[in-house]
């Protein structure tokens, strides 16, 4: 249950981050996205769209050192001696890019993976641009400049995004927290 608490914590930190910096004109976020898969189904924290492409939002709420690489299967947080490893959201958040992708039927170039971590953490290892912290969040979201969509296919994108996807419910929710259950057991 306190996984589920500090992971709404962050998604609100991200929604309220996203309502007071970016502009409702040029950005439109689109909270607990559920997808079907082939496998049962992916949920998405965020998707922000926008004429400079569809960001992919990945929000992690932890404290303590977190030490990882781009291409490491797991990271590591580490809070005084205990050390805790997670599955790099980077690849967790691929899955949900490849996952939109499929579903948009989209270039894959007009996506950008975001992973944004909240709570008192440091990055002890260097990590890429799209790996950020608050601040650096919307930073990253407006450092993205090139016009890639129209303004119909951004609007495209979010009517096929919200028909697309399960109704937010705790059910849903449930039965993806099932789904994942029963990936790992595997």
């Amino acid at each position: 249950m306190i996984g589920i608490f500090k992971g709404w914590i962050g998604e609100v930190i991200t929604n309220l981050q996203s309502r007071l910096f970016l502009d409702k004109k040029e950005y439109h976020l689109i909270k607990n996205v559920t997808i079907p898969t082939e496998d049962g189904t992916t949920q998405i924290d965020h998707v922000i769209v926008s004429r400079f492409g569809v960001f992919v939002v990945e929000t992690k709420n932890m404290k303590g050192w977190i030490f990882g690489g781009e291409r490491q299967k797991t990271w590591t947080q580490q809070i005084y001696k205990h050390r805790n490893k997670f599955q790099n959201p980077l690849h967790q958040n691929y899955k949900h890019t490849k996952e939109l992708e499929k579903l948009l039927n989209i270039n894959p170039s007009v996506l950008f993976s975001v992973v944004m971590f909240v709570g008192d953490c440091e990055f002890k290892t260097p990590m890429p641009e799209n790996v950020t912290i608050p601040g650096k969040y919307i930073d990253f979201v407006k450092s993205k400049k090139e016009e890639l969509l129209t303004q119909e296919e951004a609007e495209r994108i979010i009517h096929a995004i919200e028909s697309g996807r399960l109704k937010p419910s705790f059910k849903t929710h449930r039965e993806h927290v099932r789904n994942l259950k029963k990936i790992h057991e595997k």
